[in-house]
């Protein structure tokens, strides 16, 4: 019996286009978004035997309707994958796909499985963030949680309150640079983008990049967005990321066994947490959860040389910054650009992430560690920390 415990790689990862909720994708089921998200992944590693596939994890918030049924096993059957790969749903929110992939990567580094497909979807054209949802109502009448905290958008404004030197201004310089970011990047991110096809009114049409970047984006313009969580607060459309549609997904492996089929590693686990805060201001959710898995990997924050954070909100991004103080323009955060820019497909964000520190470690030898982070509805962070394959020393 060997009980040793073995590195997980992460192999590929790609993406369908995000489209704004409401418009390209609003009559394309939210199946079809993660199919087509399975067969690219399939189709660009022809040396995997799908049927060495030990498992397909795949996340949804709201899991109902083309969301629901089990998304992992009818999504695998749908991709063509064979009947003898298993597959199940998994939910935490906006970190449902970083879920998905943190599950599958402790049952491959337990030698239960040897290769895992990982990944999420949403559609929050058709299923808008809290469809269908009955909370017990002792949340309420208990005081467990203030109400307030089921809408994201006010706990970022609580963020504000909390963090009175996070002002609107900063949040906006923010906002501004991420669209600046994304822009001068997208051809990069356009290597992990497939096309996806789309019908509407006026037809059927092919999406190849994402619907939801404004790299016209200015202060000046941001100045002038009204505030929708709160009269005369700071949080508005222009630094919090938009309704989005999309799907993620991803393959890991253990590293003998992407040697012994010759795939590729993009990037290695070195550990990964979660934690949870106060719903009230979930957005700091990613403080402690960063903390508790450098503490576990014997690390620190100076040993992480890109980090790619969800950008929910502008003011939750700038507040992981000010407490590990690091600069709000630091060319490691985010470099080709956030969820702000692109958008934020809740449960299958936390994939996108990885996918984009994976092509960032590419670019940069110089870097060994890298970080993904998010926060998430309710109270939560996560963190995983990645190692970079192509380090050849510090410059």
């Amino acid at each position: 019996m060997n009980d040793t415990i073995r590195d997980v790689v992460f192999v590929d990862g790609v993406r369908t286009p995000f489209g704004k909720a409401g418009k390209l994708f609003e009559e394309t089921r939210a199946d079809d978004l993660i199919i087509r998200a399975i067969r690219t992944l399939l189709r660009r590693n022809p040396a995997l035997p799908p049927e060495r596939v030990d498992e397909v994890a795949l996340a949804a918030t709201t899991q109902i309707g083309d969301q629901g049924l089990t998304l992992g096993r009818t999504a695998a059957l749908l991709a063509g994958l064979p009947r003898s790969v298993p597959g199940y749903s998994i939910d935490r929110m906006c970190a449902g796909a970083m879920t998905a992939v943190t599950s599958v990567s402790s049952a491959i580094a337990a030698r239960q499985y040897d290769i895992a497909i990982a990944g999420g979807v949403e559609s929050m054209s058709n299923h808008p963030m809290g469809e269908g949802v009955d909370p017990n109502p002792r949340i309420v009448a208990e005081r467990l949680v203030d109400p307030d905290a089921l809408q994201m958008g006010v706990t970022a404004e609580n963020l504000h309150d909390l963090f009175p030197s996070i002002t609107k201004e900063r949040a906006d310089a923010y906002a501004v640079r991420t669209q600046q970011r994304y822009a001068a990047a997208v051809d990069k991110l356009a290597a992990d983008i497939t096309t996806m096809a789309a019908r509407s009114d006026e037809g059927w049409t092919v999406a190849t990049g994402d619907e939801l970047p404004r790299p016209g984006t200015s202060m000046e313009g941001l100045a002038n967005l009204r505030t929708p969580f709160r009269p005369h607060g700071r949080v508005t459309a222009g630094t919090s990321s938009p309704n989005t549609d999309g799907a993620t997904a991803c393959l890991l492996a253990d590293a003998e066994t992407a040697a012994e089929l010759g795939l590729p590693v993009a990037m290695k686990m070195i550990g990964f947490a979660f934690a949870g805060v106060d719903p009230e201001t979930m957005g700091v959710g990613p403080i402690p959860s960063t903390e508790k898995a450098l503490a576990r990997a014997g690390l620190t924050i100076d040993d992480i040389g890109l980090f790619e954070i969800n950008e929910a909100f502008a003011v939750q991004v700038l507040a992981f910054l000010d407490h590990f103080k690091i600069a709000d323009d630091d060319p490691r955060v985010n470099p080709w650009g956030g969820a702000i820019a692109m958008g934020h497909p809740l449960a299958s964000s936390g994939v996108r992430l990885m996918t984009q520190l994976a092509r960032e470690f590419a670019e940069h030898p110089e870097v060994r560690y890298g970080v993904t982070t998010m926060c998430v509805g309710l109270g939560q962070g996560g963190t995983v920390i990645w190692e970079n394959p192509n380090f050849k020393g510090a410059n």
